[in-house]
């Protein structure tokens, strides 16, 4: 997987849009459901922070943020560093795989991804999910915006031919959707309702889907 987001990093923001086709609302969702004051100092681990698209979106709210970034790719990490680089947070670079790592620091009042957690399978998510519930503080928030699997199998097919039809309408390229569909090869989802009873399981709090767009959508378990 580390060698596939390498290879994808240049460029990787710029299909972005074309390849989510809810992109605004989905993203948007994220934002809105975190309940801190703007100016409060806030602990923010991201999870898969990729090219830090994110971490900017949150940076620009949460001026007196700290932040520390997680990322199987160094490649993916250094396209973050040049993005966040006129923000005046404190940011800490991490190149790992985050689902392996014995620690992830702490506590946080905001532990968030985006796009990322679908890669480990449901074993993982769940050791996952403990360890993100052990990190945050007490009060504390875990957003996760990424694609989960069809309840069903003719759901998910419906899935894919809606976002095959959406991204090819939105003017995604051959070469797009080619890359796509290879990192797709990574992909290990679990359905919506897995994961919501999972966090409920690990102890999570006020567990709820807030957005959902096929197989896009937002959920969120405090502490």
């Amino acid at each position: 997987m580390k060698a596939v987001f390498d290879h994808y990093a240049d460029g990787y923001d710029a299909s972005r849009r074309r390849l989510i086709p809810c992109y605004a609302d989905f993203y948007r969702t994220a934002l809105e459901i975190i309940p801190f004051a703007r100016q409060q100092r806030l602990a923010i681990l991201e999870l898969g922070a990729g090219t830090g698209l994110l971490t900017e979106m949150l940076a620009a709210d949460f001026v007196k943020a700290n932040f520390v970034l997680i990322d199987i790719s160094g490649n993916m990490l250094a396209e973050a560093r040049k993005r966040l680089s006129r923000y005046a947070n404190e940011f800490a670079w991490v190149v790992a795989d985050y689902s392996r790592l014995p620690a992830l620091g702490g506590p946080f009042e905001l532990i968030i991804s985006s796009l990322s957690i679908h890669h480990l399978d449901e074993r993982r998510k769940q050791e996952l999910f403990a360890r993100v519930y052990a990190h945050l503080a007490p009060g504390g928030l875990f957003v996760n915006a990424d694609q989960v699997l069809g309840e069903t199998a003719e759901l998910e097919r419906q899935y894919r031919q809606r976002w095959l039809s959406q991204v090819k309408a939105g003017g995604a390229s051959d070469a797009e959707l080619q890359a796509a569909l290879a990192r797709m090869q990574e992909d290990r989802m679990s359905t919506l309702s897995w994961q919501l009873a999972a966090l409920k399981e690990t102890g999570f709090q006020n567990v709820n889907c807030w957005y959902q767009h096929y197989s896009f959508a937002v959920y969120s378990g405090s502490r």
